[in-house]
């Protein structure tokens, strides 16, 4: 009797290995199940830009996210939730510049488990913006953070900065005064509508110069890896530097570095400082590397010109979805209802200013197509602005993308566009309106 209960308990002592590692694998099953794998963060993109800076977080699935804004000092704080920390800590390493006007540093921990914290250390009070975005194009899911100041960048102080500009007495006002008091000031010169005997104010003609794409939206790509918004952005440049360099004409970058900035908010800031001209420069794409050439368009409100102008110009209105447009934010931009406004006038000073500058390029490039090209873009609708395209190379073109890329030839083009302008204005030099006439003294 008694070595038979020795047995057993000799028995029971051999299994109890095994069942403790079956227990153990039950429960890490178990384990398993109730929490799934944490999501790893593909990338993280940080664009600095004068109006607001973007952090962007790219993933396989949707992140599971909470915002909290903290005051003195200004801090955001972002918690991530079920995401892999190794893959947010390595994402926003090194990520903010000292340049970034509203972002001092930012640190990422493990904040409780199954949560990653990201803070944010901010140089200012800042109104943030946070959404998503379902996969589109080469993107996955992606999480957006916009970070705008309280008080909003002033495009007319941009305006301010050619060399050699005089400002008139009222623009010495101090800094404090309402932004449309600088506004009206800042507004292009125009004649005196005084007596004949007074002199004429200089008429100092506004170039709206608006580099395409940016930022999360990268635009075409050439074969050799050559972005189109960076060529773009590197042109218009250009073409700043040499419209500021004439007497009689100032030029605003609506972009002026590697940021998003959406369709309708480029023509509004074109409003904003009353542009008389507006330029977007672009570099085209198409699916056959022969395609060759410059190309000029302008607005359509009754269909494109052609096939291939109702392409691009779905290609190029795409670029909100491409580079993230918050739908449910409500920012300064307004949007713009163009249904009461005729846009015929428009059009037709378009064309002019069109043709203008597409006899130059050809001086410089071969011509795609041999006349202004229209379609419905949505960069071009500014209702009082002469507006047009430069598409001034095909990057899908081997032989055009290495001249995009190639210092002398973006002169070129850049000088080809100013000439265009400067056959425009000689012809057609900017009216009196009521806007200008307020701001004479």
């Amino acid at each position: 009797m008694h070595s038979g209960l020795q047995r057993r308990v000799k028995a029971q002592a051999r299994l109890r290995p095994a069942l403790a590692g079956l227990c153990a694998l039950v429960l890490s099953q178990l384990a398993i199940a109730a929490d799934p794998p944490a999501e790893r963060v593909r990338a993280v993109r940080v664009w600095p830009a004068p109006e607001y800076t973007r952090v962007t977080l790219e993933s396989g699935e949707p992140l599971r996210h909470h915002l909290i804004t903290i005051k003195h000092p200004e801090r955001l704080v972002l918690d991530l939730e079920g995401v892999d920390f190794p893959s947010v800590q390595e994402g926003f390493g090194g990520k903010v510049s000292p340049g970034d006007p509203y972002i001092g540093n930012l640190r990422v921990g493990r904040f409780k488990p199954g949560v990653v914290r990201v803070v944010l250390d901010l140089k200012t009070e800042v109104k943030p913006q946070i959404f998503t975005l379902a996969p589109i194009g080469d993107y996955g899911h992606r999480l957006v953070l916009d970070i705008y100041p309280t008080q909003p960048v002033d495009p007319i102080l941009a305006l301010l900065q050619k060399p050699g500009l005089k400002m008139e007495p009222a623009l010495g006002k101090n800094p404090g005064e309402p932004a449309e008091e600088r506004k009206r000031d800042a507004a292009p010169k125009v004649p005196s509508a005084k007596a004949q005997s007074e002199p004429a104010a200089e008429r100092l003609v506004t170039i709206a110069v608006d580099a395409g794409h940016g930022g999360e939206d990268p635009g075409a790509r050439g074969r050799r890896g050559t972005y189109e918004k960076t060529v773009t952005m590197t042109i218009a440049r250009k073409l700043k530097a040499l419209i500021d360099s004439e007497t009689n004409m100032r030029a605003l970058l609506i972009r002026d570095g590697d940021y998003f900035i959406k369709l309708d908010a480029r023509v509004e800031k074109a409003n904003l400082v009353k542009a008389d001209l507006f330029v977007s420069v672009h570099a085209d794409s198409f699916v056959k590397p022969h395609a060759r050439g410059s190309s000029v368009f302008a607005l359509s409100e009754r269909g494109a010109t052609s096939t291939a102008a109702q392409q691009l110009a779905k290609r190029e209105n795409e670029a909100d979805l491409i580079g993230g447009v918050n739908l449910r934010s409500k920012d300064r931009y307004l949007k713009m209802t163009l249904a009461d406004l005729s846009l015929t006038a428009q059009i037709s000073d378009s064309l002019k200013l069109g043709r203008a500058v597409l006899g130059e390029l050809g001086d410089v490039n071969s011509l795609h197509r041999g006349r202004v090209e229209q379609a419905g873009f949505a960069v071009l609708k500014a209702p009082q602005i002469p507006s047009i395209l430069v598409e001034t190379a095909f990057i899908s073109n081997p032989e055009e993308e290495r001249r995009l890329n190639d210092e002398a030839y973006q002169e070129k083009i850049a000088r080809a566009i100013l000439r265009g302008l400067k056959n425009y204005i000689a012809k057609n030099p900017p009216l009196l309106t009521p806007s200008t006439l307020a701001a004479i003294p």
